[in-house]
């Protein structure tokens, strides 16, 4: 499935080097951990020239980024057909929290790579952003208190923060955005 990416529109060929690129980079990751990957190495692992590489992805960290936004938009947001509203908002966080859980090499480099400073990593940290909030707003219905939308927004990027040092694992993550959107949400 191509995806477009987020520097600019491609065409299918374009796309598939894209896809091609971020394939190897999991690889890449998984053998020598988000320190020791190189957008150079990357590219050698994909079949492709260097500056080819760097035509679609400004540095690691803008790499990493969008194997988490591929992940995140591929991934359709929880069904259910229950009606509270906090059932599906627990839903969306412990399903999003969980997104990279299994890849502990790729879960640690996607919090390092969200926090740089790259104006691509910006650019997907909005579109990440946006979509997780889309989620939350959808999971709580047209009269969604927009403070509550910020704060399980907080929970949910803090949780991650400490799920990528190393705190806690991604299934405990999720259990504690279970406790605290409980808190948070009304009875």
């Amino acid at each position: 499935m191509s995806m477009e990416a987020t520097r600019r529109r491609l065409t299918e060929k374009q796309a598939d080097t894209v896809d091609k690129l971020t394939r190897a980079a999991m690889e890449v990751l998984s053998r020598e951990g988000f320190a020791g990957l190189t957008v150079r190495m990357v590219a050698a692992a994909a079949g492709v020239g260097t500056a080819t590489a760097y035509t679609y992805f400004s540095s690691k960290e803008h790499l990493v980024a969008e194997m988490f936004w591929r992940r995140l938009s591929a991934t359709p947001p929880p069904e259910t057909m229950e009606t509270d509203p906090t059932v599906r908002v627990i839903a969306v966080l412990r399903q999003t929290a969980m997104l990279v859980a299994d890849e502990p090499a790729l879960a640690g480099a996607v919090t390092s790579a969200l926090l740089g400073t790259d104006p691509d990593v910006a650019h997907l940290r909005l579109r990440i952003g946006s979509e997780i909030r889309k989620r939350l707003l959808d999971a709580l219905g047209a009269d969604a208190d927009p403070d509550i939308v910020e704060t399980l927004e907080s929970l949910y990027s803090g949780a991650l923060v400490r799920a990528g040092m190393g705190y806690a694992s991604y299934a405990e993550i999720a259990d504690q955005l279970e406790k605290s959107a409980r808190l948070v949400l009304p009875n």
